[in-house]
């Protein structure tokens, strides 16, 4: 695997390091999916049972000590996937319109807004951090991310959980592109030097040819003619981009379905470990 040279590319660390303090323990950064929390094939639905069981869980985990740092990133779902597959938007096809944006960026919002609302219900200190204000692409949708990480790495350092999620992102040469939730996942888990990493998403593994849960990925090249698209829109690469990026971090990462949320949590493994 991979260091985090992307943190690096994108100066995130300096600022991350410049907000934390390190004898806190190291983050756990949880990602949501969009198709966990929304039903993404209609637009603008929450998935009200599995949005309140993720933050049940969470709150739990707060709760009882297992985690004490955590930073959580959501997907688009049905709100973003939907405007930006409609407008022509996607992690490398921009626009220059800006009611494109104000879409894409708005439906974004209100989906954050829910999930911060069932966070904080729950007695979550969750605040919202919205990747459109802070990142860029300075070399074009090809380019690496460029994240500053100062505002979430003092958050936390503050007591808080930052809620990130995927967003539209300024690029050059492009307008605004789309930033997936699993980039921002791999760019602060490097940056912020996050001690785990989860995915949680609508199956309970990356699966394999015959649907059997992968134990564990090392390699991509291993498991690429497994990996499918997705069954829904997403305009962000599906299993086989969530894959390659978790393979770019060096902590240990995760994906599974919901069942596997409270385990990951409390510490133990959970559906296919990417390391």
């Amino acid at each position: 695997m991979t260091g985090g040279d992307s943190a690096g590319e994108n100066g995130g660390d300096d600022a991350a390091v410049d907000g934390r303090d390190d004898a806190d323990e190291p983050p756990v950064v949880l990602k949501l999916g969009g198709s966990l929390i929304t039903e993404k094939d209609r637009p603008e639905t929450l998935d009200d049972a599995a949005l309140d069981a993720a933050c049940d869980a969470v709150a739990d985990a707060l709760a009882t000590g297992g985690i004490d740092r955590l930073v959580v990133v959501h997907g688009g779902g049905s709100f973003g996937h939907h405007h930006a597959s409609e407008r022509g938007v996607s992690t490398t096809d921009g626009t220059r319109d800006a009611d494109a944006v104000a879409a894409v960026h708005g439906a974004m919002k209100r989906l954050n807004a829910h999930v911060l609302e069932r966070l904080r219900e729950r007695g979550v200190p969750a605040v919202p951090v919205h990747p459109l204000s802070l990142a860029a692409r300075a070399d074009g949708a090809d380019g690496g991310l460029d994240l500053p990480l100062g505002s979430t790495a003092t958050l936390l350092g503050e007591g808080f959980v930052p809620v990130l999620h995927g967003d539209g992102v300024a690029t050059a040469g492009d307008g605004v592109t789309v930033v997936s939730g699993d980039e921002l996942v791999v760019e602060l888990a490097s940056g912020l030097g996050a001690r785990r990493v989860g995915v949680c998403s609508t199956v309970p593994g990356v699966l394999d040819g015959d649907g059997a849960v992968i134990a564990e990925i090392d390699a991509f090249e291993a498991v690429a003619d497994a990996l499918g698209a997705s069954d829904a829109t997403d305009v962000s690469g599906g299993m086989a981009a969530k894959v390659r990026e978790l393979l770019a971090l060096d902590a240990p990462a995760y994906v599974f379905g919901a069942d596997g949320l409270a385990p990951f949590l409390r510490g133990e493994d959970a559906g296919t470990r990417i390391d």
